[in-house]
């Protein structure tokens, strides 16, 4: 009998093509990166032999595109951890504060939705609950791309707006706050043993956007594991057995997690710690009154153009958190 080939295991292969892709991406940008050096060499040369100082301007939006081309490739170096290149699940909730937070919930959810699309990544919903009078009470999605848990690790935590509400008739400043939960999306089969004894299951209406099958059968999931409190929810399928597979899957992520990462502080640094959705927890703040300004409370990262952060600009905080936490890493380890 012939011994198994490669391709006789479709994980590894499936595993070991997605690695293939993801060297020849990193390897085409290098190559488009060396040809882009060599033309603003040249470009420069030029404006010295004809000695055309107009050229100057060309060169130097030549020179910030690869500059900018460079910065993204030295940041996807230090994403190095066992589940970076995932895709990623995060869940957002909103924290005390009603229609406020639950307005909140929804803005940061239209933000990484629109952080996901620049990326040419696609979101898929997991879970969710809208608010009483506006906004999402809480909210479980899916970005898939290459190295997406690697970046958006970087958002778990608390986020703490100050505005004008205005849901408020007095017109007076606001602070909510909403929590983010962030997850790899581990797709092999876990070698995580679950008894069925410690699962409580539950059943009900899915909601939210959706087409005729929304609301009509009690195919949404919710699996609770009493011994460590960990809950996940699962709503996008059309069936329960399909929506009970995704939770189970994500269960089996979060429990080998906790399994493997023993130590609280490795678990911190996959996870992120568990915090109360409130004062002194946040770890970005966006303030849209009295001044605007978004500052991350861990990296001083920080800018005045709020209103481009919420339209999904986060690549300043996502790459000064990742040089952050390498500079972090690299002195806890000399």
């Amino acid at each position: 009998m012939e011994a198994p080939g490669f391709w006789d295991d479709p994980d590894r292969s499936n595993k070991q093509m997605k690695e293939l892709k993801n060297l020849q991406s990193v390897v085409e940008k290098c190559d488009k990166l060396s040809a882009q050096y060599d033309d603003i060499l040249t470009l420069i040369e030029m404006g010295y032999e004809e000695e055309d100082a107009s050229m100057a301007a060309e060169i130097r939006q030549e020179l910030d595109e690869f500059i900018s081309e460079f910065e993204t490739l030295r940041i996807s170096t230090l994403l190095s951890g066992e589940y970076d290149k995932n895709n990623a699940i995060l869940k957002l909730n909103a924290g005390a504060g009603g229609t406020e937070s639950c307005d909140w919930c929804g803005m940061l959810y239209r933000m990484y939705t629109r952080w996901a699309e620049s990326k040419g990544f696609t979101l898929e919903v997991l879970d969710y609950l809208d608010g009483d009078e506006a906004g999402i009470k809480s909210v479980t999605f899916q970005v898939n791309g290459e190295n997406a848990y690697g970046y958006l690790k970087s958002e778990k935590g608390v986020h703490r707006l100050v505005r004008i509400s205005p849901f408020n008739a007095q017109g007076k400043r606001q602070t909510s706050f909403v929590s983010l939960d962030v997850m790899p999306d581990i797709e092999e089969d876990l070698d995580v043993e679950i008894d069925e004894k410690d699962l409580r299951i539950d059943t009900y209406r899915s909601s939210g956007a959706g087409g005729q099958h929304i609301n009509k059968t009690s195919s949404a999931i919710r699996i609770t594991h009493i011994p460590t409190g960990t809950v996940v929810q699962c709503q996008n399928e059309r069936s329960q057995f399909q929506n009970k597979d995704k939770a189970m899957q994500m269960l089996k992520a979060k429990l080998y997690l906790l399994k493997q990462e023993a130590n609280v502080e490795k678990l911190s640094d996959i996870r992120g710690e568990v915090k109360e959705i409130g004062w002194g927890n946040q770890i970005r703040s966006y303030v849209l009154q009295p001044y605007k300004l978004v500052k991350d409370l861990r990296t001083n990262v920080e800018t005045g153009n709020a209103d481009a952060v919420l339209d999904g600009a986060l690549d300043p905080f996502i790459n000064g958190y990742l040089k952050w936490s390498n500079t972090k890493e690299g002195s806890k380890n000399s």
